[in-house]
């Protein structure tokens, strides 16, 4: 009676390992989204020569960096304002950013989550397209925060960074 038990427990642990390992994943009944990789940034433009879309309004903010952590963040670092979920591993591959309460749609501003946001005015490296994801701590006002990970070395805070949001077609 006990091997046919322990039999039983090795069979239904090794069915629930194979679910969560998609093993008897059925097919989904959502449609399927045909997926395209963009090139970007485009070829055309080089990494030193960034410059602001010249027909969006432009804002001078301070910017600084984050990382997601507890002391930086709430209690729950891997998740934005908006619920998208950090990866743990590599945070600056998503190009995410956090703004000011103030520069919020929430709030009051004009940039809401999702929205994206050129930014110029910080390095070669850093400037370029981010996602707006999360919002800054209320006592800060007329910043962004760049999503870096405690890995990638960057550390800053910087002055007269331009911004400026990319219309959606």
């Amino acid at each position: 009676m006990f091997r046919i038990k322990l039999l039983a427990a090795m069979l239904s642990v090794y069915v629930a390992m194979a679910e969560e390992l998609s093993f008897f994943k059925a097919e989904s009944p959502a449609p399927k989204i045909e997926e395209k990789k963009l090139d970007w940034p485009p070829e055309e433009i080089s990494k030193t020569n960034l410059e602001l879309p010249s027909t969006s309004k432009t804002l001078t903010v301070s910017a600084s960096i984050y990382h997601p952590e507890p002391s930086q963040t709430d209690s729950t670092p891997y998740i934005t304002a908006d619920g998208s979920r950090i990866n743990k591993r590599d945070p600056k591959k998503h190009r995410w950013i956090a703004v000011s309460r103030d520069l919020h749609t929430r709030w009051g501003g004009d940039i809401s989550f999702g929205d994206s946001l050129w930014v110029t005015g910080i390095s070669d490296e850093l400037d370029g397209l981010y996602i707006v994801r999360d919002v800054m701590n209320q006592r800060i006002h007329k910043q962004i925060d760049l999503l870096v990970g405690k890995r990638d070395r960057i550390m800053g805070f910087w002055r007269n960074v331009q911004i400026a949001k990319l219309e959606q077609d």
